[in-house]
């Protein structure tokens, strides 16, 4: 049996239903973490099934008119009398999971690489107007906007300026230095290139546009959490509103940006975390959802 017509819809349930689920759910923002995983899990699958559902199309089979390739035979673009070409039908069902997977590759490797030589720019201008402090463990600039960003990478940079040292008292201080550590140590340069790459591929899919959106706030929402672990709400939250008008250079991550309306809503509201069997039951859904175009597309053998 050809699995063509399922991954069909499954990869258009993925893509277009999806994400419109997950907005309107109100868990995310409570469990940010799950959200951002839920969000690639998401792509992945979609990827695999759009591969997969292009393979199965491309196979011969009898129910489905001999699959992709009879199509193509029956426009006159296969070869022989009565029966499509194998051949044709062996190149484009690798050919085109090939092509997705390149596809996807390449944006990853381009956004990754653009990034890192933004950063790799601003980290030596950085160091030519900048001095560090060793009380900070960052580098400190001379600018009279208050600002806080990193510079993740293989020499990650914490850049904070001297307007924030003046204006945020010491804990507030700690929140910010300790959300920037959290975007450094999580690699959340990494999973922001990953879903850029998805958008590149696929950028007329809602689900490419919602990823890109929500995980860039999600994982800022995952490094206020970080900050909370060590400092108070309002500490976070006044720091986040002084910053609030701050630009952040390409390739950088900072606790201010247009997200900060969003976050302080979250930061000063109450704490709610969703109930451990809503987190195990999305976790296990996530990770049915990046298995299941495997098998379907790969069903068990009964003998």
């Amino acid at each position: 049996m050809n699995a063509a017509p399922f991954l069909v819809g499954y990869t258009a349930a993925v893509g277009f239903l999806a994400p419109h689920v997950i907005l309107r759910s109100s868990w995310p923002h409570r469990a940010p973490a799950l959200a951002a995983a839920v969000w690639h899990a998401l792509t992945a699958s979609f990827s695999i099934g759009a591969a997969l559902a292009a393979y199965n199309l491309a196979m011969p089979a009898e129910h489905l008119h001999a699959g992709l390739v009879g199509l193509l035979h029956s426009c006159g673009l296969g070869t022989g009398a009565g029966h499509p070409d194998p051949d044709t039908a062996d190149r484009l069902a690798l050919g085109v999971p090939a092509v997705v997977a390149i596809a996807l590759f390449s944006g990853f490797s381009f956004h990754a690489v653009r990034a890192r030589r933004a950063r790799e720019r601003h980290r030596e201008a950085v160091d030519l107007v900048g001095r560090h402090s060793a009380r900070l463990c960052a580098t400190v600039l001379p600018y009279d906007v208050p600002a806080v960003y990193c510079l993740p990478g293989r020499r990650p940079r914490i850049v904070i300026s001297d307007a924030a040292v003046e204006r945020l008292a010491p804990e507030q201080l700690d929140a910010v230095l300790e959300h920037e550590r959290a975007h450094i140590a999580g690699r959340h340069h990494l999973l922001l290139a990953a879903v850029e790459a998805f958008h590149s591929v696929f950028r007329w899919l809602p689900l490419a546009r919602h990823a890109r959106e929500q995980t860039a706030l999600l994982l800022e929402m995952i490094a206020d959490d970080r900050a909370l672990r060590s400092q108070s709400r309002e500490a976070l939250a006044t720091a986040m509103y002084e910053m609030a008008a701050a630009r952040t250079p390409k390739g950088a991550l900072a606790a201010g940006g247009h997200t900060v309306l969003i976050r302080l809503k979250r930061v000063l509201g109450p704490c709610k975390t969703p109930h451990p069997a809503l987190r195990g039951a999305v976790a296990s859904l996530t990770a049915a959802v990046a298995l299941l175009p495997l098998l379907a597309a790969c069903p068990p053998v009964l003998g």
